[in-house]
């Protein structure tokens, strides 16, 4: 069973919008929408590895960051511990560095059903902690 840990950046504007990039068609959880983010590398802390993350897919740099959620999820051929960190200060614009589609979009916008289900936790939080 594979064990994966990763770092992902909740990406949140001063008009309470997020930037969330769309998933390779050849990926896992292919054409989902997802907030950016990977697998930490050896030796990495979990804030080395958003900053790398980020820095590949969407080309910013994280300067403000807080841990939003962790937690596990399991798949059927693998276990992964997401760390979901909000990143609400950065250097540079974020766009989708690797060729993917990325958008801003409110937070009411968000749909769990686009995003891999281990998301939907962290959406539903989102919605809770920055609505109204």
């Amino acid at each position: 069973m594979k064990t994966l840990h990763i770092a992902v950046g909740i990406i949140r504007n001063p008009q309470n919008e997020i930037f969330i990039t769309q998933r390779a068609a050849d990926a896992h959880m292919a054409n989902k929408l997802e907030f950016p983010g990977g697998k930490f590398e050896s030796g990495e802390t979990p804030e080395q590895a958003l900053s790398r993350e980020l820095q590949e897919e969407v080309g910013i740099t994280p300067t403000t960051v807080t841990l939003f959620e962790k937690l596990e999820y399991q798949f059927p051929d693998r276990h992964v511990t997401l760390w979901f960190w909000l990143v609400e200060a950065w250097l540079g614009e974020p766009w989708g560095k690797e060729g993917q589609p990325g958008k801003w979009v409110t937070i009411e916008a968000l749909r769990e059903d686009d995003f891999p289900p281990a998301n939907e936790p962290v959406i539903a939080k989102l919605k809770h902690a920055f609505q109204g």
